[in-house]
């Protein structure tokens, strides 16, 4: 199986009335304000997958710093996984802040069939990964339910970029160190985490981390893989576009033309979100 582990969707509604929700929701006028800043509904991501081969991706929405906004889009997340079993596998979109609104939102999402918590979006929304007492009522549903959690992850150095934002490297070792049993999905190569696991502390910390490629295009030379490879194991990198903002082909050549060997290119495409998922036969 292909798995693509990092995708957004919106709401048809959202992508034709785009400068109306730019006016609602200042975070995502930020991001999306440009009518070139691709966005995708569900019929949008199936037929990209179709076109790539891709058997299945999971799918959310946006950090919105509205939580009417926020309850909506979850709620065609929902809509989009019951429409392609199988195919499309939901994350919920939280605003933290909220405190028990979010708690029960979380709860009605994995009630619904969610599988996680996530993008988690703290440069956003106005908190930080490492407020550790705003996001431990959320872990306990996590753990509750089983659910993975995914947040954004920012390179510390390197080219400014729209939503790069500033998910430290600190904050996300805080978070890990505080809920070390929560099976965590660090976006993005974890802003670079996983160069630092080469420190016997950061390894004992990231036993549960995954790492993502979206945007891998964009960020780091193609030799990552092999050298991420090395570091963590092919077995903890999952594929990942960050479509719609790049098409899931592109990504799965970058991989499979990246110098690794076949086994863990397969491992990459899918084999270790099948795990994850739990749709190993």
């Amino acid at each position: 199986m292909l798995i693509d582990f990092h995708t957004h969707l919106f709401p048809p509604e959202i992508q034709k009335q785009r400068e109306k929700y730019c006016d609602r929701d200042p975070w995502f006028n930020e991001l999306y304000h440009h009518p070139r800043a691709a966005m995708a509904s569900a019929d949008d991501l199936v037929a990209e997958m179709d076109a790539s081969g891709v058997d299945a991706s999971v799918a959310f929405s946006f950090g919105w710093t509205d939580l009417a906004l926020i309850a909506e889009t979850n709620s065609y997340i929902i809509d989009a996984m019951q429409r392609f079993p199988g195919r499309i596998y939901g994350m919920a979109v939280l605003l933290p802040t909220v405190g028990e609104a979010a708690v029960y939102e979380l709860e009605r999402c994995a009630q619904a069939g969610m599988i996680g918590l996530g993008e988690l979006m703290p440069h956003g929304q106005n908190y930080r990964l490492s407020d550790i007492s705003l996001l431990a009522p959320l872990m306990d549903v996590a753990r509750r339910y089983d659910l993975l959690v995914l947040s954004h992850c920012s390179e510390p150095v390197g080219h400014l970029y729209h939503g790069k934002g500033n998910v430290s490297l600190p904050d996300i070792v805080a978070f890990l160190t505080a809920f070390p049993d929560i099976r965590f999905i660090a976006a993005h190569w974890g802003g670079g985490l996983l160069f630092y696991t080469l420190m016997p502390e950061i390894q004992r910390i990231t036993a549960n981390v995954w790492y993502d490629t979206a945007a891998t295009v964009y960020l780091y030379h193609q030799r990552i893989f092999p050298l991420a490879a090395d570091l963590v194991g092919a077995d903890r990198i999952l594929f990942a576009s960050d479509y719609a903002l790049l098409r899931q082909q592109r990504i799965i050549d970058h991989i499979r033309q990246s110098g690794l060997d076949d086994q863990s290119i397969d491992m990459i495409l899918g084999g270790n979100a099948q795990r994850l998922l739990g749709l190993q036969t």
